[in-house]
């Protein structure tokens, strides 16, 4: 008995090693904000993003193969998303890689956990003010996103996606978190990566 607690919690220990945290919870070291700084700001070791249009993007990232976790709060009527595989941008939407969308009851019907206009999720799988988990996982020409453990999109990109000319693909880069409009109230807890051989 005592071996089996033993193995499990090095089991654990290994697991939890493979991770890098990307927000320390007290400030955005290492992040760099376009747009509009102050629609970001840290507050009880949360990162809450309220207010107009901006991203938030890490720096020193150049990962191709990869998961993200991140352990999130949406607010009524919130909008946001967590790009992978961008490039930072001074103004405007991001432009190369994809958004998740991070999105429960926002007037936009494309759900949490949605490949952004690419492939789209209906279903709503948590309520606002629920605290969530939202794994994405990036490997070869696929994208799976899920929340809770629970896959929801299951994304193959195409051949003729990958070598045309549209920068939404998959290729090495960053992570980036939006913030949306005025209107909407996100809040993240815990923001990691690590990298998939």
């Amino acid at each position: 008995m005592k071996n089996l607690l033993l193995l499990l919690l090095l089991a654990s220990f290994t697991s939890n090693a493979q991770w890098t945290d990307l927000f320390n919870g007290k400030d955005l070291k290492a992040w760099k904000t376009s747009e509009n700084p102050n629609s970001f700001r840290v507050e009880n070791g949360e990162l809450i993003i309220e207010g107009p249009r901006g991203h938030l993007f890490y720096e020193g990232l150049n990962l191709r193969n990869f998961e993200v976790h991140a352990r999130v709060k949406t607010y009524p009527g919130a909008n946001s998303g967590l790009y992978v595989c961008t490039a930072f941008l001074e103004k405007d939407w991001p432009k190369q890689g994809y958004e998740i969308q991070v999105n429960n009851s926002h007037t936009d019907w494309r759900r949490t956990a949605s490949v952004y206009g690419i492939q789209d999720a209906k279903e709503t799988y948590v309520k606002d003010g629920e605290w969530f988990d939202l794994n994405v996982i990036v490997q070869g020409n696929k994208i799976t996103t899920k929340i809770n453990g629970q896959t929801v999109i299951d994304y193959t990109e195409t051949a003729e996606r990958a070598n045309g000319t549209d920068p939404r693909k998959l290729q090495p880069g960053t992570i980036a978190i939006q913030a949306h409009d005025p209107k909407s109230k996100v809040a993240y807890q815990q923001i990691q990566v690590r990298e998939i051989k």
